[in-house]
C-alpha cells in the first residue's frame, strides 16, 4: 500500500541506514534533535515528507518497505 508519510532518515555517509515513520513533522524534528545530540558526528538525520510503500506488521504498526522519492 502506498501512503504519504513523514519519515526520519538516518544517514551514515551518503547511504540511508534507517528510516522510521513519524506522526508529524514537529515530532520528527523533535526526534531528530534528540538523536543528533546523542550520536557521533559522522551520522546525520533528516526529516522528509514523501510517498512510501508501507507494510503492516503483525502488531498493527506500520513500517516502510520502500521510499518513493520524487
Amino acid at each position: 500500500m502506498i501512503e504519504h508519510i513523514v519519515a526520519l532518515l538516518m544517514f551514515i555517509g551518503p547511504d540511508i541506514k534507517e528510516h522510521r515513520i513519524q506522526e508529524s513533522m514537529s515530532v520528527c524534528l523533535k526526534h531528530k534533535r534528540e538523536a543528533s545530540r546523542q550520536i557521533s558526528n559522522n551520522v546525520s538525520f533528516k526529516c522528509i515528507k514523501s510517498k512510501a510503500e508501507i507494510e503492516l506488521n503483525i502488531d498493527g504498526s506500520k513500517s516502510i518497505r520502500a521510499l518513493i522519492l520524487e
